[in-house]
């Protein structure tokens, strides 16, 4: 029998699930796989043996919670990022993962994201593997997850990795650039036929990714008009402000189905800095503008650094306030070497990293014959 394996996936954004679904349809069909989820409709289509449990969030407040202001105030333990006391809502979340620990005996616990229940699976016994994300994360309660892992998970490229990570860390982390993410690129003239824009046009486009509140529409306002012989597309969540006064060659597209087609039929991009946005654009190659969203722990402008070190990308750390800003920042990401994005990507990453938790599952596997799960006979 194999082993099983169990996944937690936060819900916010989209590249969670992508990473996990990607990996878990990548894995041996025998390769039972429990899926632990604030949502289920997140997800791409999974395979056989593969179920996505509901657990109450671990990051939103219930509706029924009873305010007791002795506990909203109590300390939080540096090894904790969202620990609060009273929430009925994580009991039951973590009794569920913890029953399921306890009944399946699971090879390898994921966890994309947790520091808490990371630490959660090495208290039960199990083995854990964290996926790590880029940031300023030396705090203890990361530390603690990474240190307590068996392996650590990177879904980038090292090239994109902190200096500021220990050997240790290193020598335990599996890299995985651009997992989760279509690497298949049509080619500009095939996106524009798809998606009815003229051949001629030259285009740039915004991307925004679903993680935070979008992309502000004001400075996109002062580069389109700056850009009068450009089209410039927005597509994702953009945030409208009432002094904004938007031309003509701007057009708000919202959330699209397929976003590399976009990536595929621009001239030059404008993203934020998600992991699946930066990787999708790589894949493609083209002069790219990134300016980070506001995120925990700083991962977003982390990564942009990177990404401009790495020659990838030009990196702003605020939007363009005026047109000579946008001229810039132009002139740089028009003279990029583009072989640098496609270094980025790995078009088997999938594969590679579904092989490499095969193996590390079946290395430390506490009970070789498991416990029976449904669906993996």
């Amino acid at each position: 029998m194999t082993c099983p394996i169990g996944y937690f996936v936060h819900h916010q954004g989209r590249g969670h699930a992508e990473r996990a679904a990607a990996i878990v349809n990548a894995l041996s069909p025998d390769r039972p796989v429990t899926i632990f989820s604030a949502r289920t409709d997140i997800f791409p289509p999974l395979r056989p043996n593969v179920v996505v449990q509901a657990i109450p969030s671990l990051f939103e407040a219930p509706a029924d919670l009873i305010a007791r202001p002795v506990l909203a105030v109590a300390r939080t333990p540096s090894t904790l990022h969202c620990a609060p006391l009273g929430w009925a809502s994580i009991t039951r979340a973590v009794a569920s993962i913890s029953r399921w620990f306890d009944a399946v005996r699971p090879a390898l616990f994921v966890t994309d994201v947790s520091a808490e229940l990371a630490q959660l699976a090495r208290i039960a016994s199990i083995p854990c593997v964290p996926v790590l994300q880029h940031g300023d994360r030396r705090d203890p309660g990361h530390m603690a997850a990474y240190e307590s892992a068996v392996g650590i998970l990177a879904p980038y490229a090292p090239a994109l990795e902190q200096a500021d990570r220990p050997d240790w860390m290193r020598r335990k982390t599996y890299y995985a650039p651009g997992l989760g993410v279509p690497t298949f690129v049509c080619t500009r003239q095939e996106a524009r036929e798809t998606l009815g824009l003229a051949q001629d046009a030259d285009i740039v486009l915004v991307v925004s990714g679903g993680g935070g509140t979008g992309t502000p529409a004001a400075p996109l306002t002062i580069g389109a008009r700056a850009d009068p012989d450009a089209l410039w597309l927005t597509i994702g969540m953009v945030e409208h402000q009432w002094h904004e006064t938007s031309p003509g060659n701007l057009r708000h597209l919202g959330w699209v189905d397929d976003p590399a087609t976009h990536i595929a039929a621009a001239d030059r991009i404008v993203s934020s800095a998600g992991d699946t946005t930066v990787h999708m654009i790589a894949a493609a190659g083209r002069p790219w503008i990134v300016i980070p969203e506001w995120r925990y722990f700083d991962e977003q402008l982390w990564k942009a650094r990177l990404l401009a070190t790495a020659g990838a990308a030009v990196a702003l750390e605020h939007w363009p306030s005026h047109v000579g800003s946008w001229t810039d920042a132009w002139a740089r990401a028009i003279a990029l070497d583009l072989a640098a994005q496609h270094a980025l990507v790995d078009p088997f990453a999938a594969d590679h990293c579904a092989a490499w938790l095969e193996a590390l599952a079946d290395s430390v596997a506490a009970d070789p014959a498991c416990s029976p799960v449904q669906g993996s006979r």
